[in-house]
């Protein structure tokens, strides 16, 4: 099936979009908020929530909430585009005044529905994937651990089969603890990467599950934040049954679906999400408002973050594109990543050493103590999403052809690894 003229499309999307959104008009009205990192209330959030699942159900409907899923996946309702037509309704969407996503929206919709669409069976499709990409139902990602971050293959929550043989057997008992989920206090489920084979190498012995975050044995407790909020959660699983009809993929296969997972990353990156912290603008303000835009230093330094602030648009647009052409977007995605995290520590320098002391306390001056919340989550973004040390391997040894890290671990099984849980 030929894919739709691009000018006509565009036009179609214009339409809907005014149907239903008002257009932009500059910088909106309200609190500034400059968190790289969510800071809200539950309530807060709850509302939040709320408006962005409203706009989703709408923009699903209309044909456009999954616009690169296969259209051959039944009842998920993929339009079966490429991704430059994902990249073009973003670009048209920017206009208007949609609602900001969360990072739970972003997961359940861009990373979590499309992996069941891709992975599940027809009966997980029917109940699930077409739920998760509507967003009727929200689903945090349990992928990481305290053990296993950057290296996530290193996963030790377990899932022991309980009863029955082979593919066709029983439920499983899962044991483990994950760390960093976001929205996971408001989601009806998980994705969780799990251990189902101790006894091969540690890629292959894991098992991706779907799980109820109100089944027995599900604890979430929030991480605070030291700007406050809280964000992130870590979950504990005490004995958590789970059917063997919420296995998504082959037992022993986990590791190729969450590595496709973490590729969705890639569709999702072409759809607007939440700003993170001030921006190149929002300093050009302040300095004009403190009237120091005429300083020679100052000037610089804006002038240092303009430049990062292009650098990091570009690449983003050649990893859309690379992927719009169904290419993979290789090293660019992670130096796009590191420019990403020192302009947000650049930011907050700048941003302070125009402030001073005002940063400190609240005065009620405008564009004054909100800096805060920038300067205190920039840092955290070099972990967020791969941390820098990883993405800094990824190109020394992609780019530069530096000699690959050893691995000691590689065809090792699990249970022969020095750290196995």
């Amino acid at each position: 099936m030929s894919e739709p003229d691009m000018e006509t499309w565009r036009a179609e999307v214009r339409e809907w979009l005014a149907s239903v959104l008002p257009r932009r008009s500059g910088r909106s009205a309200g609190p500034v908020d400059y968190a790289v990192f969510q800071n809200i209330t539950e309530e807060a959030e709850r509302e939040l929530l709320d408006k962005v699942r409203a706009y989703r159900k709408q923009r699903y409907d209309a044909g456009y909430g999954a616009i690169a899923l296969a259209a051959d996946l039944g009842g998920v309702g993929g339009a079966g585009l490429s991704m430059r037509y994902v990249i073009a309704f973003t670009e048209e969407e920017q206009a208007f005044e949609a609602p900001p996503s969360t990072e739970l929206i972003s997961v359940t919709t861009g990373l979590v529905g499309p992996t069941i669409a891709t992975f599940g069976t027809p009966d997980q499709r029917a109940k699930y994937a077409r739920a998760f990409l509507r967003s009727d139902l929200l689903c945090c990602q349990l992928f990481s651990e305290p053990g296993a971050g950057s290296d996530l293959a290193a996963v030790a929550t377990s899932a022991v089969r309980l009863t029955g043989d082979g593919e066709a057997g029983g439920g499983w008992l899962l044991d483990g603890q994950k760390v960093w989920s976001s929205g996971a206090r408001f989601a009806d489920y998980g994705l969780l990467l799990a251990r189902t084979d101790r006894d091969v190498a540690k890629q292959a012995g894991l098992t991706m599950f779907l799980i109820p975050m109100d089944a027995p044995g599900v604890e979430v407790r929030p991480i605070r934040q030291m700007s406050g909020a809280s964000s992130f959660n870590e979950v504990f699983l005490s004995g958590v049954q789970a059917g063997d009809d919420m296995r998504v993929g082959p037992a022993g296969e986990g590791w190729k679906v969450a590595n496709a997972t973490l590729g969705f990353e890639r569709t999702a990156s072409g759809q607007a999400q939440r700003r993170k912290g001030g921006t190149f603008e929002d300093l050009l303000r302040l300095a004009a408002r403190l009237g120091k835009s005429g300083d020679p230093v100052v000037r610089q330094q804006l002038a240092d973050v303009y430049v990062r602030t292009q650098l990091r648009a570009a690449t983003t647009e050649r990893v859309a594109r690379a992927a719009a052409a169904g290419a993979s977007p290789g090293p660019a995605a992670s130096i796009g990543k590191l420019v990403a995290s020192a302009n947000l520590t650049r930011i907050g320098e700048v941003a302070t050493a125009l402030l001073g002391s005002r940063i400190a306390a609240d005065t009620g001056e405008p564009d004054g103590f909100a800096w805060t919340e920038h300067v205190l989550g920039a840092p955290g973004y070099r972990l967020a999403g791969g941390t820098d040390e990883i993405q800094r391997n990824i190109i020394g040894e992609r780019v530069l052809g530096l000699p690959r890290e050893p691995r000691v671990d590689k065809g090792v099984p699990y249970s022969k690894l020095p750290r196995s849980g």
